[in-house]
């Protein structure tokens, strides 16, 4: 195995690329009781679209997640997730627009643990009896997840910002489009991508790195496969699909979400700087310790849930603003007025110092999660980089980086708004 010292974050990386093209990360912690171990594939939302064997296939949207519903069913008629809990570990699995990825923490029996996470998410069992069943299940889920104000407005956003992009698709899908899933299309698609070569496997505990390739050989599949092609949606152009959008639902006060349409970078190191150097962008621009924030706060544009942050995914990238308003339309001019200003002025170099301290402080903290050090892992290994080399980045990172940024990014043309209002102003 390979090791990676780093030193100025006090990590310890060993990483492996087994027979089969499975990448193994493990982060040796000798001195805690406790273990974290992340299996995820390179297999999200967006992807519904791919080739498999030659052919193309349109599956439908929410797939992805409805398998990863689907991938505790064991032969025997059992449920993984039971079979770890049953050993006093804390199972449990998620979906997101470009990943799906199956973890557990334990204090005890973690090869046992391993043992059970590798099997059965490398090996589906499933009938067109018991996915018929699992649609009303979801079903319900996604009519829950509908009827949130936040969901409702995040997606809208992201139907304005993006034309072609997959990005678009809701994760868990819709009531019509599960109702397409077939025992086959499952089966197809855990073919597709649910192979080592596809996948990762991050381990954080006092484990042995060894040991823990070896458990992965012998139960995963022995053959690599070529990664396979996936369809992306058309050209999208730069500026937003559309500017505005609406809609009326059980809210006290209109709900903003304001989203700023950017350019992805590409894959390695250069996708590790953009990410951090925009979330610094956001800090600076309208952060909680921002003066943007500040003046809006103080005449009553915001409240304390207001947040702007950096989002990308494989494809695209975009900045996302959100929380309560009763004035949407000023508060996103005051954002880009005081972008425009930014870079023609320049920001304040104290404030620039203070808050780069703080981002990278931050991202240092959350460090002491192992579901956050193997999570993060994961990401950057799916998107090509390194996201231990952070520190390096911050130094190299000057205020005429963020100035730029915000110039480039931040125009009119490039933004979307979502209100979701209160239903009796809608009428």
């Amino acid at each position: 195995m390979i090791q990676h010292n780093y030193p100025r974050i006090g990590e310890t990386v060993y990483e492996e690329t087994l027979e089969n093209g499975l990448r193994v990360f493990v982060f040796p912690k000798p001195d805690f009781g406790k273990c974290y171990a992340f299996f995820a594939t390179r297999y999200g939302g967006m992807d519904t679209r791919f080739q498999l064997d030659g052919q193309w296939l349109d599956t439908p949207m929410g797939i992805a997640h409805y398998l990863e519903h689907k991938m505790f069913d064991t032969p025997d008629g059992g449920n993984a997730l039971q079979t770890l809990s049953a050993t006093g570990a804390s199972p449990n699995a998620f979906t997101s627009t470009a990943l799906t990825g199956y973890h557990f923490e334990c204090a005890d029996q973690f090869w046992e643990n391993l043992e059970t996470l590798l099997t059965f998410v490398s090996v589906p069992y499933f009938t067109q009896e018991s996915v018929e069943k699992e649609q009303g299940i979801i079903g319900q889920e996604i009519r829950m997840i509908e009827d949130q104000p936040g969901w409702q407005a995040y997606h809208l956003l992201l139907e304005a910002l993006y034309q072609h992009h997959p990005v678009r698709n809701s994760v868990a899908g819709s009531v019509e489009s599960i109702s397409h899933i077939t025992a086959e299309t499952l089966y197809q698609c855990h073919a597709a991508f649910y192979t080592p070569s596809n996948m990762v496997l991050c381990v954080a505990g006092n484990v042995d790195p060894e040991r823990v390739c070896q458990m992965a050989r012998d139960i995963l599949p022995k053959q690599a496969k070529p990664p396979i092609p996936r369809d992306c949606g058309g050209a999208e152009p730069r500026a937003v699909f559309r500017q505005e959008d609406s809609r009326a639902m059980a809210v006290s006060a209109p709900l903003l979400q304001l989203g700023i349409k950017g350019l992805p970078a590409p894959d390695g190191p250069a996708q590790v700087r953009q990410r951090l150097l925009g979330e610094l962008a956001c800090e600076v621009l309208a952060g909680s310790s921002s003066p943007l924030y500040n003046r809006l706060y103080e005449a009553g544009l915001i409240n304390s849930g207001f947040y702007l942050s950096y989002l990308d995914y494989p494809g695209c990238a975009f900045l996302i603003a959100g929380g309560e308003s009763q004035h949407p339309d000023q508060v996103r001019e005051a954002i880009l007025q005081e972008a425009a200003r930014l870079a023609r002025e320049g920001v304040d170099e104290a404030l620039f110092q203070r808050l780069k301290k703080a981002s990278y402080g931050a991202y240092v903290r959350s460090l002491n999660s192992f579901e956050n050090l193997c999570v993060e892992q994961a990401q950057a290994y799916f998107a090509g980089g390194d996201p231990w080399t952070f520190p390096e980045v911050y130094d190299a990172m000057e205020r005429q980086d963020v100035e730029g940024f915000l110039r480039e990014w931040v125009r009119p043309e490039y933004t979307a708004m979502v209100v979701i209002r209160p239903q009796e102003e809608r009428a």
